[in-house]
């Protein structure tokens, strides 16, 4: 049987990342899932969308956050929208293309909090197997 250089997804297994790969990196990275669903809601303000985010867990640096919307404007998910007023006003949206990356990332998100016990319970068999195997090759 042969050996194909090409991965199940089509990608070269030389290839460092193909270019959807990439995208999924930018949508499920740590700031990336959290923007996503928050814009869900409505557009943000930076600031406001900076606390909305922050308050899941630790709070995201604001070079963090600007690289993140940068990289997910780029992509084509999240729109800026800045206004020529003083002070200058920038709200942050989703685009059609960002609602349905986020609507998938967030049906995710809630699997996730749905089978917690379930990974609680697999973490631990796992850990407490681990530790019998420890103490039985010492």
């Amino acid at each position: 049987m042969a050996v194909s250089s090409k991965a199940a997804d089509g990608c070269d297994a030389g290839e460092a990342m193909c270019p959807y790969r990439l995208v999924l990196e930018h949508v499920t990275s740590r700031w990336g899932v959290l923007v996503l669903i928050e814009l869900l809601e409505r557009p943000y303000r930076f600031s406001e969308l900076r606390r909305a985010v922050g308050r899941v867990g630790r709070p995201v640096s604001e070079k963090m956050l600007t690289q993140t919307l940068q990289t997910l404007e780029r992509d084509g998910l999240v729109h800026r929208d800045a206004k020529p007023v003083i002070p200058p006003r920038v709200d942050y949206s989703l685009t059609e293309l960002g609602r349905e990356a986020a609507e998938q990332v967030r049906g995710l998100a809630m699997w996730t909090k749905k089978r917690m016990a379930d990974v609680e319970q697999s973490r631990t068999a796992y850990d407490e197997t681990r530790a019998l195997r420890a103490r039985v090759s010492s």
